[in-house]
């Protein structure tokens, strides 16, 4: 699996099927004009993948920065993605897609069992995104469905931010892109 950066880290390393990476400072992915924040400085660690497929991480951390993220993205371009994520809002963890198809939306979902980890899942079928999380890796909750591009080939990997503090560190296990087959 040939991955590359978008927006490299200041830390990261790979080991078999771990990844533990260092956000950036100040780092986000948003596209909100309506309140003045657009960022595309976010941490991403992608391959190109065409047609349908489920992508899946665990993910651990105990990062208390506000609005500290980790999770997956499948991304066309700075005007069309989707992320999904473990946040830290309010003094509270959260589960959150953000979709963005020109503009963000957020959506999130408290984590009232505090699971050192979550698991996450993306399945795309033609044009429509199905995210999942887990506290276990065995009972998957739907998150949301969503219409995110009519584009065969997207970017699909791990994102990470820090969009109001300094770094932290996640690590991201057992990262796999499997193709669906009909």
């Amino acid at each position: 699996m040939l991955m590359r950066w978008y927006n490299e880290p200041p830390s990261w390393e790979q080991q078999e099927d771990l990844i533990v990476v260092t956000s950036g400072a100040n780092t986000d992915f948003w596209r909100r004009s309506d309140c003045g924040y657009i960022r595309d400085n976010g941490n991403f660690y992608y391959q190109e993948v065409k047609g349908d497929f489920t992508a899946r991480v665990k993910i651990s951390n105990q990062y208390q920065n506000l609005h500290g993220q980790a999770g997956l993205m499948i991304r066309v371009d700075e005007k069309t993605w989707l992320k999904s994520n473990i946040e830290f809002v309010d003094g509270m963890h959260f589960v959150s897609t953000v979709i963005t198809n020109e503009e963000s939306n957020w959506s999130v979902v408290p984590l009232l069992d505090k699971s050192p980890s979550l698991w996450l899942c993306l399945h795309r079928r033609g044009n429509s995104i199905e995210v999942q999380y887990s506290l276990d890796e065995e009972s998957y909750t739907i998150l949301t469905t969503a219409h995110l591009t009519e584009e065969e080939a997207v970017q699909v990997g791990l994102v990470c931010a820090s969009p109001e503090n300094e770094g932290c560190q996640i690590t991201f296990q057992n990262f796999q892109i499997e193709a669906i087959k009909e």
